[in-house]
């Protein structure tokens, strides 16, 4: 069990960043969403970047350097800052509502606390890849 608990820092890891990745590609393919939330297209644009990036160097952090994977978390949390004041705040369940049609900020907050643990303890989790017969 030593290699998976060596190696489990990965579930969180890809967790965060997929979902990050994907919602930044989606926002670099549809710039024209910017208006629908009132923003910038510049803006929107960097909300991109930052999402795109810092779920790419939370991957690279996982191979390498620890600031990659502090960086990445760091470009996350201004991101959920302003979908959970601009789209969820008011309502905790992630279920649309008529108020919240995007739903709640329970989901948001999960991310946020992810965010927040790899922007403290950066690397620190992450064991040097072992072989199994080195392991067992």
């Amino acid at each position: 069990m030593n290699i998976l608990s060596n190696n489990a820092h990965w579930i969180l890891r890809i967790a965060l960043a997929s979902v990050f990745i994907f919602h930044g590609i989606d926002k670099f393919l549809n710039p024209g969403m910017a208006a629908m939330m009132g923003l910038p297209v510049t803006v929107w644009l960097l909300v991109a970047a930052a999402e795109a990036g810092g779920g790419a160097l939370l991957l690279l952090g996982g191979f390498g350097p620890d600031w990659a994977t502090r960086l990445g978390s760091l470009a996350l949390l201004p991101v959920m800052g302003g979908a959970i004041s601009m789209v969820h705040w008011g309502q905790w369940s992630f279920m649309a509502s008529e108020t919240h049609p995007a739903g709640g900020v329970e989901f948001q907050l999960t991310l946020v606390l992810i965010a927040v643990y790899f922007l403290v303890r950066g690397n620190a989790d992450r064991q040097p890849v072992t072989s199994v017969a080195t392991a067992a």
